[in-house]
């Protein structure tokens, strides 16, 4: 051998040693070490004029570009090394096949998933011509191909890759190679990702196995494993194992790979994730924000994972309400995402769907469909029409809909969604249970509660399959089965399924979880529509407290459990203690969600109630409009809010005796709630009820009649016969048939009312009391009417008729008549008398309810009006509903001074502290 010869086999090895020694320094991500090596082998291997050696600097080059986030600049590099490839070889050499290998990494990264795949099949081609059926480096291309498909979401097709790759790998290498350790790993990863998780467990261990015996126990792939099986019990819940597991990670790369490497960032973005889900946010963002140290000092600024980071930090803000930081983290992810990945990366879609998150818990719908769509639009292109995310999207795009009252374009959405997740991922991924748990809510707020039973026990009954007895989505289904049961009046049943959620969230999640608050926040809902104040005040002060802790003062949570303390304090009367908490929940809400946000128009609607209740009604419509005027911009026309603010309006109006704008305004609201929420809706029974209602204060008690049976008749389909509306609507049927005096139809409609309301709260509903002494009342009336009249009482009603109208006679005797037949002579004139009798001596009684259930903060005054002497004090700790009060006082006026009590009185009491808009809708009527 020449000295030429032997001078160019030394350059040979030394380039084959720069080029191992620069893979080493990639493999510890020592970038800038591993590009000077390279750079070395390069200047080697053009004194040795080796295109061979050239063209893998360019490989190497390419892949220092691909660890730093490069894409672009990689896929140039591999191109370049791939050109000059294609200049000393063949089609079929095994370098091009190499080549293709690199190329199609880069666009699986990219999301060109068919771009990748067309470059591994020609990988794959060249290697099967070259090296047969079996080789090793084939496994290794099907289990690239297997990754691709799982990319897509063609879980089955990536599964038939791996077990290609498998089967090789068994054959030609062993039972215990750590190549066979990687296929099952990602064979545990695809049934991962279709929430086949025992499964996915089976495979991380047995690849866990293979690694503790090839690799010992301090290897970075047993890091990664362990990473990976910490994952599985993230999704599955089990946050304690999960971070056993990333920390058991954490310690072997710390020891492995020192403290910077990027593989440690990503372990401490994965703890970060599990504290978000705890709700443990500050811990959150520290994990997070380490993280993002270590890959700004590794990978530059502009590295895809640290746009991952970003987002993950913006993920955190966004649950804490923190809604503009959220933002800003999610644009500077997408600046990153968009400089690197180009247009149409799905991890760009994923930005755009977070960002459209944002906006939708803002409440501007249109901003947040723009950014689903820009979303959806991504990922049609880049994954096909049946991927699991664009599932996703579907399903938070029908969410949009569902919250801007579009019922039916929502199930629609939400029906897409479920036709791609049955045929991506089988019957029972728990992917399939949350649509089936949003189709439930759709039908709920329809008032379709056996539909929407049915849906949340369909998605429950995957839930306990897939994630066992204890998982916080169990949870959050309990919950809105409680939900249900709580609109439909089942009080105690609401209760068993908040209860059996709290215990749950307290077993996984701890004391302090958001989730935790929430279902506080709901069983002091329940409580109150008990009207146990006390216990809904309890309940809501212990959500308060979560919130305060792990929200900070600020967030929308928070505005919205002083919202719901302003309603039991309403409900008690205490008026000035309800807006105090309104406007609390008002302050929160403008600085956090803007001026036009829907939750704002609720809170002034719900202080428009407060004043209303006041009799505040100049001030209680102002709120009103301007709840309609957020409403009407945000929602559209035709939103059930917007029927429930003129519904609202209406009912002002009524009270001030301007009866056809009230029926204007019903009219208007139940034209928006027939068109949304079909025939059979509460909010319709309710409608009907409050223009029965106007119908009966004018006098119209057929119409009344007829407007109170339609609604009766939706409540007992919809709510059924032990419900609080029902039992009022038994209630305001009674009122209308004494008015008639139907006495004996009106007792059957108070036991009713009696029955209904007994079934559901025992015998401490208040109202209970008062419908019994209506029943006395109508007894009464119907003795009265029944009874004959006596020789004398017929004498008596005669001579005060001629009194009336002799004019300069004789005044009759007042002895009684002398015989039973002088006073059958005068009987015909008893009808006459009878009747003119009953009309002056109207029983104000009737009239009681309806002032009680107007008078607001004006009972105090009524009562000193009526009779000095009666205690208010004693009355306010007696009784905590101002309703409730105002009847005390009304009976007690009128038992005290009975039978010289009259509606001319209460009229008089009434003018007398301004209460005029009372005195009109009582006057005295005839029958």
């Amino acid at each position: 051998m020449g000295a030429y010869e032997s001078t160019k086999l030394t350059i040979l090895d030394e380039t084959e040693s720069i080029h191992k020694k620069a893979d080493c320094y990639l493999n510890q991500y020592k970038l800038i070490e591993a590009d000077k090596w390279r750079r070395n082998a390069k200047i080697l291997a053009e004194q040795l004029q080796d295109r061979v050696r050239f063209a893998k600097c360019f490989d190497r080059q390419g892949c220092i570009k691909e660890l730093q986030g490069d894409l672009n600049g990689a896929l140039k590099d591999f191109n370049k090394s791939l050109g000059i490839k294609s200049e000393w070889s063949e089609n079929e050499d095994i370098n091009m096949s190499e080549s293709y290998l690199n190329i199609g990494s880069i666009y699986d990264k990219q999301g060109k998933y068919d771009d990748a795949l067309s470059m591994y099949n020609k990988s794959l081609k060249i290697q099967l011509t070259q090296l047969g059926d079996n080789h090793p480096k084939i496994a290794v291309t099907y289990s690239n191909i297997g990754q691709v498909y799982n990319h897509q979401g063609k879980y089955d097709d990536a599964l038939s890759m791996y077990n290609k790759s498998l089967k090789i790998q068994l054959t030609q290498l062993g039972d215990n190679h750590p190549s066979i350790a990687v296929t099952y790993t990602n064979i545990g990863q695809v049934y991962n990702d279709q929430g086949k998780y025992d499964d996915a467990l089976s495979m991380y261990n047995k690849s866990l196995k293979i690694q503790l015996t090839q690799l010992g126990d301090n290897h970075p792939s047993i890091a990664t494993t362990y990473h990976n099986i910490g994952s599985v019990y993230r999704d599955q819940s089990k946050y304690d194992d999960a971070l056993s597991m990333y920390n058991k990670s954490l310690k072997i790369q710390l020891t492995q790979l020192g403290d910077n490497h990027p593989s440690i960032a990503v372990t401490y973005t994965n703890i970060g994730q599990v504290y978000n889900d705890q709700g443990k946010y500050d811990d959150a963002l520290s994990m997070y924000n380490k993280s993002l140290k270590i890959q700004l000092t590794q990978l530059g600024d502009n590295h895809p994972s640290i746009a991952t980071t970003y987002h993950n930090i913006g993920g955190v803000y966004r649950d804490q309400g923190k809604y503009d930081d959220a933002l800003s983290m999610y644009n500077k992810s997408l600046k990153i995402q968009l400089t690197q990945l180009g247009d149409n990366h799905p991890s760009i879609a994923t930005t755009y769907h977070n960002i459209g998150g944002v906006y939708r818990d803002q409440g501007k719908y249109d901003d947040a469909l723009s950014m689903y769509n820009k979303s959806l639009k991504i990922e049609l292109t880049q994954l096909g029409d049946n991927h699991p995310s664009i599932a996703t999207t579907y399903h938070n795009i029908g969410s949009v809909y569902r919250d801007q009252g579009k019922y039916d374009d929502a199930l629609s959405m939400y029906n897409k969604s479920l036709k791609i997740q049955l045929t991506q991922l089988g019957d029972n991924h728990p992917s399939i249970a949350t649509t089936y748990h949003s189709i439930g809510g759709v039908y709920n707020r329809q008032g379709k509660y056996d539909d929407a039973l049915s849906m949340y026990n369909k998605s429950l009954k995957i839930q306990l399959t897939q994630l066992g007895d204890n998982h916080p989505s169990i949870a959050a289904t309990y919950h809105n089965i409680g939900g249900v049961y709580n609109d439909q009046g089942k009080y105690d049943d609401a209760l068993s399924m908040y209860n059996k959620s709290l215990k749950i969230q307290l077993t996984q999640l701890g004391d302090n979880h958001p989730s935790i608050a929430a279902t506080y926040h709901n069983i002091g809902g329940v409580y109150n529509d008990q009207g146990k104040y006390d216990d809904a005040l309890s309940m809501y002060n212990k959500s308060l407290k979560i919130q305060l802790t792990q929200f900070g003062d600020n967030h929308p949570s928070i505005a919205a459990t002083y919202h719901s303390i302003g309603g039991v304090y309403n409900d008690q009367g205490k008026y000035d203690d309800a807006l105090s908490m309104y406007n609390k929940s008002l302050k929160i809400k403008l600085t956090q969600l803007g001026d036009n946000h829907p939750s704002i128009a609720t809170t002034y609607h719900n202080i428009g109630g407060v004043y209303r209740d006041q009799g505040k009604y100049d001030d209680a419509l102002s709120m009103y409009n301007k709840s309609l005027k957020i409403d009407l911009t945000q929602l559209g026309d035709n939103h059930p809010s917007i029927a429930a603010t003129y519904h609202s309006i209406g009912g002002v109006y009524n009270h001030q005796g301007k009866y056809d704008d009230a029926l204007s305004m019903y009219n208007k609201s139940l034209k928006i709630q027939l068109t949304q929420l079909g025939d059979n809706h509460p909010s319709i029974a309710s409608t009907y009820h409050s223009i029965g209602g106007v119908y009966r204060d004018q006098g119209k008690y057929d119409d009344a009649l007829s407007m109170l049976n339609k609604s009766l008749q939706i409540f007992l389909v919809t709510l059924g016969e032990n419900h609080l509306h029902t039992a009022q609507l038994y209630r305001s049927q009674a009122v209308v048939n004494c008015k008639l005096s139907n006495y004996r139809q009106a007792i059957a409609l108070y036991r009713k009312s009696i029955n209904s309301l007994r079934n559901v709260y025992g015998e401490s509903h208040p109202q209970i009391v008062e419908d019994e002494k209506q029943i006395n009342y109508c007894s009464n009336q119907l003795q009265e009417n029944e009874k004959e009249p006596s020789p004398l009482e017929i004498a008596n009603i005669i001579r005060q008729l001629l009194a009336q109208y002799a004019d300069n006679q004789t005044v009759i005797d007042d002895q009684s008549p002398s015989s039973l037949e002088e006073e059958s002579e005068h009987s015909s004139q008893y009808g006459k008398a009878q009747d003119n009798s009953r009309q002056q001596r109207q029983d104000p009684k009737e009239h009681f309810f309806q002032i009680a259930n107007t008078i607001g903060s004006d009972w105090t005054r009524l009562a000193a009006t009526l009779d000095q002497s009666i205690d208010v004090d004693s009355i306010k700790d007696e009784e905590s509903k101002v309703f409730d009060r105002a009847m005390k006082i009304l009976n007690k006026w009128c038992e005290k001074n009975y039978p010289n009590v009259n509606v001319d009185q209460l009229q008089a009491a009434l003018r007398q502290i301004n209460r005029n808009d009372i005195v009109l809708a009582i006057k005295p009527t005839t029958t």
